[in-house]
């Protein structure tokens, strides 16, 4: 590694402290969704647990599994190949906690996942006084201050629609999935799973853990790769290749439920790679520049390096609050703004190819890469200066007590209407390769 990727490392995992992508992926699905007709018209499933899915197709996923391996060692660039122990063996004689267990160490993913019967109900249909499930029935993970996720209780042979599994689920992978999975991390599981060492981030930080899984850095600069290869050692395609594959399975077979639970864990990682800041290291921020502040630290003088790292994750945070902020008012509301329109808007979708199993690393990501200078020059534009262009404030040990909307109340209207119009945009997107991915997983799975 050169001395410069070395500093790259540090650069990495402080700027994307912040792992967690659109603050709460299921508010946004359900706006994105709510009108496809493939999700809207499709009949309410039979709510079942995972373990009768595991046991009724055990011999189907066992042999699905052992083609999505081949299939990464194949196609994902540094792809860290699963051991050949940890492979999914059919085996009817063992009980369903084993099966289960043996099913999620396959997958590579945290055994502690909980997996739970539950759904978080659409803020603009149901009331907010709807009793609701304890954080720790479904999210091993602490809970956050001013946490915006309320979960309700489902049982086994409830009728559930479609669109609340699917929407339910794509936020799912933020509840603990892909924490402490590397060999540094503090976990059993880490150390047998073969990801190696994390390649960027604190393996301390709990939260640090799951970057890889959920960023794309695919369409950097040449020398950016160059000075550190280690930031290629990125997994959402092995996650999509996963959740979807199992997702036409569970449909192949009958198992609704699970077909749309899987589909909603697929969507979770495209839906992160259109943040621009889980596909580009920098927005912004040229490779020049990057490249001088570390070049910088390492004679010394780290201060515009460390200034550097502040301000992306200041506006990674701030971007996301303030989205979330927009669209849980809209939904309260029970009136559409210019997000819920870009979400629903279905005509975007036929812009893009149809779906391909790399499609997230050459459509989507590469989409978010290129809006990444727009979006940061719209936030600094628009957003307080002490939010996103101090590198003294930490917006992240701020957040719970910041009212992000009140505050651009009082900023530039002609500023506030173009950072608006960006979000849409790529709320846009998001909607549409939400969509697009979903046509492709029933394609796969010979549903209309």
């Amino acid at each position: 590694m050169t001395r410069l990727g070395t500093i790259l490392i540090g650069l990495l995992g402080l700027a994307h402290s912040a792992a967690w992508s659109w603050s709460n992926h299921t508010l946004v699905a359900y706006r994105a969704l709510e009108k496809m007709p493939e999700v809207a018209s499709a009949a309410p499933v039979t709510v079942q647990a995972l373990e009768v899915f595991l046991k009724a197709e055990e011999k189907a996923i066992a042999n699905l599994l052992a083609s999505q391996e081949s299939w990464a060692r194949r196609h994902i660039e540094s792809y860290a190949p699963r051991p050949d122990s940890l492979a999914f063996v059919a085996n009817a004689a063992r009980g369903d906690d084993a099966r289960r267990l043996a099913f999620l160490m396959a997958l590579r993913v945290s055994p502690a996942s909980k997996f739970a019967l539950f759904l978080q109900p659409d803020t603009r249909t149901v009331p907010e006084t709807v009793p609701a499930l304890p954080h720790s029935d479904v999210n091993f993970l602490p809970e956050q201050a001013n946490s915006p996720y309320r979960y309700v209780a489902i049982r086994a042979g409830e009728q559930v629609s479609a669109l609340s599994v699917v929407a339910t689920a794509s936020n799912e992978p933020d509840y603990g999935l892909d924490i402490n999975l590397w060999e540094d991390s503090p976990s059993q599981w880490g150390k047998v799973y073969g990801f190696g060492k994390i390649p960027f981030g604190n393996p301390a930080l709990y939260f640090s853990t799951q970057a890889p899984f959920h960023m794309g850095f695919y369409h950097q600069d040449w020398i950016i790769f160059k000075a550190a290869p280690f930031i290629k050692r990125t997994f959402p395609l092995l996650r999509i290749h996963q959740y979807s594959g199992l997702a036409a399975l569970a449909f192949r077979s009958g198992h609704d439920y699970w077909g749309w639970r899987f589909t909603g864990l697929a969507l979770h990682y495209i839906q992160d790679l259109t943040q621009p800041y889980h596909a580009n290291l920098a927005p912004g921020d040229s490779t020049i520049r990057m490249i001088s502040a570390n070049l910088l630290s390492m004679a010394g003088m780290p201060k515009q390096r460390d200034d550097l790292i502040v301000l992306l994750s200041n506006r990674h945070l701030a971007l996301e609050k303030y989205q979330n902020e927009l669209l849980m008012a809209s939904a309260r509301a029970k009136k559409d703004s210019a997000l819920d329109l870009a979400l629903r808007k279905i005509e975007l979708d036929t812009a893009y190819p149809p779906w391909s199993d790399l499609y997230a690393r050459d459509v989507v990501a590469k989409e978010a890469y290129a809006a990444g200078a727009a979006m940061a020059k719209a936030i600094v534009a628009a957003m307080p200066a002490r939010f996103v262009s101090d590198p003294s404030f930490d917006f992240g040990v701020k957040e719970a007590g910041i009212d992000l909307s009140a505050a651009m109340a009082q900023q530039g209207a002609t500023e506030r209407a173009e950072l608006d119009r960006q979000i849409a945009q790529v709320l846009g997107h998001f909607g549409a390769h939400s969509r697009n991915t979903i046509r492709g997983i029933l394609k796969a799975a010979s549903k209309p």
